[in-house]
This record gives C-alpha cells, structure tokens and sequence, in this order.
C-alpha cells in the first residue's frame, strides 16, 4: 500500500488550536467484518490490533476527570471488541452520551444477535454507514451482499425505535462520495435519502451526515496507484471554505488510538501523525491534563474537512 503521509505533510493549511475537550473518541481496534475501499483505517477480517483490558479502564476515569460530555466509539467494527458492552454501560452510568460508528452489518453477525436490543436498552446514538441507496453503488464500495444486510439492519434498529420520532433512540447515516469527488450538499442529499429509502424500502432515520473522502491509507493508496492523488488534493485546496475552521472537530475532540496513544483527530491517528509538543500523550494524561490552548498538528489533508460544505465526523459544517 502507499504511503501518503510524504505527500501532505508540506502544508499551507490555516494553524488551529484546541477549545475546551468535550468528545472522547476511541478507536477499539482495527478488526472489521468488512473491508471498504473507502476506509481511511484499512479495517478488515485479518487485522488484530485491539484495546488491552488496562487502556480500556481508563476510559471511564478520563470521561469523569475531564466531565467530558461525548463517548464517540469507532474502530474496525467497535463492536467487536469484548469490552465493548461492558465500556457502554460505563460511560452511560457517568451521564455521557455513547456514540456507536455502526456498519450494520455487524448486526447480523453470528453470536452479536442482541446487539441491536442492547444498544437501544443503554440509549446508544447510532451513526451508521451507508454510503448510497442503490444495491448497485453501496456493494461496489463495501462488497458484495452489503447493501441487503444494510437494509436488514436498520429494519431491526427501526422496529426497536431508532430514527422513530419521540422514541429518543437517534439513528444518523452516513454518506461517503464512491471516488474523488466532493460530497453534494448534505440537506438535499438528506431529503433524497429519506424519499427512497422510506418508499421503496420502508426505512426512517433522524439525519444524513456527508463525510469527504481522506486520501490516506486505503482511499489514499488507491488515489496514488491510479493517478488521482494529486487532482484530489487539488480539488479539496481549491474548495477550502475559511468558514469551515471555526468548527472543525479537532477544536474539541480528542482521537485515541487501540494502544491509548493521543492524536488530534482520526486522521491523524491514522497517518501515525503526533500531537504538537513535548513527549508523546496518553489517554492516562488526561487523568491531570487539559489540552486547551494547545496548538493542532496540521497538514495537507486537513484540507478534506475544509473543502466545500465541510466535512467532519458529524457531517457538513
């Protein structure tokens, strides 16, 4: 695969600083019952990197020391992990708010049949992978097949209340352009989404996030082999909207990688890229630390959460 990170760390992009933390995401491990062509983590079957029992603990301890308010919950397939329950029901007894960044499918694996029910038991917040609604498009990006077990997922999160007014159980999807292209804008996008979905498939959700596409790992190897790298980065530098920084998830987000090594955003745990300063921070630091004030590492790819509409883990900025 081809590394991307020589590619963009020679940047012109804004410098940022941190606001006050509010969201803790962490990376449970880089397994995945699936391996998308889009995936800026390389996630898949054989990875084996996972969250050790100690890290894990000091999750709840920093939710509680910081009083941060988000447990956002990503990987591979977060759900897979065998602490992963057990971590739900810590942060949600602290009063935070638990994230899940779904792919669905994972539903219907064998052995995680109660999943869904105990996701709606804890108040879980759904973010869900869907990256079109044509069968044809979603099973080119995701694999044969995914598409219809999509489908069967969000019918069992929906029967169980997600993305059902006053039910309280939040189900948003997410949307990922299927090449090098900016994504359309997110309300129209949004309302088109809910049209076919609910007509052809019966199928209701809260929101529709719009995420760009990242040229790093296995997105960004697939730019570089087929040419496109640097007319992708091209279009994101030539659609930077200024606006956007004031919201950039960075600002209050904090990115934890499966050993507890801290990195500004996903991204940047991804391209192995550091936090600004001395030494190398911890998940255990934030035990005493505060990361307000602290200036962000940045380069040519944050250009991806800048361009057009913005784009962030909570979709169009």
């Amino acid at each position: 695969m081809h590394a991307t990170l020589p590619l963009l760390q020679a940047t012109d992009f804004p410098p940022l600083r941190r606001r006050a933390l509010e969201t803790l995401q962490v990376n449970l491990g880089y397994r995945c019952n699936q391996s998308c062509l889009h995936c800026h983590v390389n996630a898949g079957p054989r990875r084996t990197e996972t969250m050790d029992r100690d890290t894990l603990a000091l999750i709840p301890r920093v939710l509680a020391a910081r009083r941060l308010t988000v447990l956002d919950l990503t990987g591979g397939a977060p759900e897979l992990h065998p602490g992963f329950r057990g971590l739900v029901r810590a942060a949600r007894a602290l009063g935070v708010k638990v994230m899940d960044r779904c792919n669905l499918t994972v539903l219907l694996e064998p052995g995680l049949e109660d999943l869904a029910c105990f996701l709606a038991e804890e108040g879980v917040e759904i973010v869900a992978s869907l990256p079109c609604y044509s069968a044809a498009n979603v099973d080119r990006q995701r694999g044969e097949g995914v598409f219809d077990k999509s489908l069967t997922g969000l019918k069992i999160l929906n029967e169980l209340g997600y993305g059902r007014d006053g039910s309280g159980l939040v189900l948003n999807l997410v949307y990922n352009p299927l090449g090098p292209s900016l994504p359309p804008p997110q309300a129209a996008l949004e309302a088109a989404y809910r049209r076919e979905l609910a007509e052809h498939f019966g199928i209701v959700f809260n929101h529709l996030y719009t995420l760009a596409n990242m040229p790093i790992q296995r997105f960004g190897s697939t730019l570089v082999s087929k040419g496109q790298f640097t007319d992708y980065m091209r279009l994101l530098r030539e659609n930077h909207a200024a606006a956007n920084l004031e919201n950039v998830m960075c600002r209050s987000l904090v990115s934890v990688d499966w050993q507890g090594w801290l990195y500004d955003c996903d991204f940047n745990q991804q391209l192995r890229l550091p936090m600004s300063g001395r030494g190398r921070p911890h998940l255990r630091d934030l035990l005493d630390e505060d990361l307000e004030g602290r200036a962000i590492q940045v380069a040519d790819h944050c250009y991806g959460c800048t361009a057009g509409q913005g784009s962030s883990c909570s979709g169009a900025l």
